[in-house]
């Protein structure tokens, strides 16, 4: 399988310092895949100091068409070396196929390199105030958007080279230096991108540097970091808090995409098959293994029953399974750990009461792989465990209610997060209306698709802050500085 296993530090593919290895390990089979470097805090130092004479001693910050080609040629770099960064992902990632094909595991992604070229083509850069009138004449102001600086991005292995390129490419955008370090789950992944930028590009060495490492100190070191301007993090919202608390120390400033549960909420006059339908294919989706994924399933008692049937048929015609499988939406959970986690969380559910309706367990046909059946779980209150905590698995909790809209938009944002969620309705506009009120950064209403390079993403409350993709999200890598002089 073609791959990289080096570090990007300051322009060159190099080894850990001590030479340092870690194993990658293929979740559907249990089997290790090969080796990565195991990144220690010299190297992070090394990669700061990169970005950081990147930054202070180019003019690619200054250069905003030069920034343009080259993420245009990473782009095609990528669009050339698809098919090995596909094969990466469905064996490093667990990622079924069928989602790197168009879908957000992959070919989806790339084109948010694209998408930002162009708006470096469009992006008013500055803003014109006016002349202002003050005690000490007439003065002519006017704003200017800068880069940010440093930025370090951490990122997780679910979605590993979407959110490794929802970082990159607006911080790129932006002039921003980058230190990206992927997750320890799945560093070709990361190391790939490097590589293509090291040979296929002509991004100056020290604006890119890519890191893989199997602990947290790496992490630890780049948000406490001194030359480190910004940390773009995503990840668990535990870990958001401490990353939040190290980068205090420096006032930096802090991106944070962070943990989900979110609603998918059914009026009354929802369509009962298409509900089926769509609360078994996302809480399927990658095992799922996403924030963004609907997680508790909100209904009406009057239609508890017939909206279980109809989740039930529909996972009776999904197989799972083998990730190169062209057919199937969910493979494995991404380690045993992970897998453990699931299993202790709908352990908690039924001893608080909730009943297992479907799956729960490890599904005998698989015996290898970190595979965990699509579960069903009712009787769920919406205080419960199960219905709080983020499980990142396969796992539907059904929360019955009884009170119309307003009960329905109430326990959905019961919750410390506020990532995504759905709503369901035969009438839009009421649809619409309850999607208004769900205090999460996107909703899909009557099975509408919001992801796109276009479109911003993120979460209120605990789930993070700021947002990732869109104007907005390139944005957040751009200061704002105001300057004004004596009007002529």
């Amino acid at each position: 399988m073609w791959h990289e296993e080096r570090l990007l530090i300051d322009g060159a593919l190099v080894d850990a310092a001590g030479g340092a290895v870690f194993s990658t390990v293929n979740p559907a089979t249990e089997e290790v895949l090969g080796t990565a470097a195991d990144a220690g805090v010299d190297d992070a130092e090394a990669a700061v100091a990169g970005a950081r004479r990147a930054f202070d001693s180019s003019d690619w910050s200054r250069d905003h068409a030069f920034r343009s080609h080259c993420l245009r040629q990473l782009h095609a770099a990528l669009v050339g070396s698809i098919e090995e960064m596909r094969a990466i992902t469905v064996a490093e990632a667990g990622a079924p196929i069928m989602l790197t094909r168009g879908g957000p595991q992959l070919e989806a992604p790339v084109e948010m390199l694209r998408w930002h070229a162009d708006l470096l083509d469009s992006y008013e850069w500055t803003e014109d105030l006016g002349v202002a009138e003050s005690v000490y004449g007439s003065h002519r102001r006017w704003i200017e958007r800068e880069a940010a600086g440093v930025v370090a991005a951490i990122t997780p292995y679910n979605f590993p080279t979407q959110i490794n390129l929802a970082k990159l490419a607006p911080a790129l955008a932006a002039g921003c230096t980058v230190v990206l370090k992927g997750a320890p789950d799945t560093p070709w992944s990361a190391l790939a991108l490097g590589r293509l930028i090291a040979e296929r590009t002509d991004i100056p060495a020290g604006v890119v540097n890519v890191l893989s490492s199997s602990g947290a100190g790496v992490g630890e070191a780049l948000t406490t970091h001194p030359g480190v301007d910004m940390v773009s993090f995503t990840g668990s919202t535990a870990v958001g808090r401490r990353v939040m608390a190290a980068a205090s120390a420096t006032v930096k400033r802090v991106f944070l995409e962070l943990g989900g549960k979110s609603a998918y909420v059914v009026l009354d006059d929802a369509d009962v098959g298409t509900v089926g339908l769509m609360a078994a294919a996302m809480v399927c989706t990658h095992a799922g293994q996403g924030c963004a994924i609907t997680t508790r399933l909100v209904v009406p008692a009057a239609m508890h029953d017939t909206v279980l049937d109809a989740v039930g048929a529909t996972l009776d015609g999904m197989p799972y399974g083998d990730p190169t499988n062209e057919s199937h939406l969910m493979g494995p959970l991404i380690s045993e750990r992970q897998r453990s986690k699931v299993e202790g969380l709908v352990d908690v559910a039924r001893s608080e009461g909730a009943a297992v309706v479907r799956g729960g367990r490890r599904p005998e046909h698989l015996p290898r792989g970190y595979y965990y059946e699509p579960t069903v779980l009712v009787g769920v209150g919406e205080d419960d465990t199960i219905a709080q905590q983020e499980v990142f698995g396969p796992v539907l909790s059904v929360i019955a209610y009884d009170g119309g809209d307003d009960e329905a938009v109430r326990i959905a944002n019961n919750s410390e997060f506020g990532l995504s969620g759905a709503v369901a309705s035969a009438d839009s506009e009421r649809a619409r209306s309850v999607a208004r009120r769900i205090r999460t950064g996107t909703v899909s209403v009557n099975g509408g698709v919001y992801y796109g390079p276009d479109a911003p993403f993120g979460g209120y409350k605990q789930s993070g802050i700021g947002r990732e993709m869109g104007v907005a999200g390139f944005e957040e890598f751009l200061e704002i500085k105001t300057l004004a002089e004596p009007a002529p």
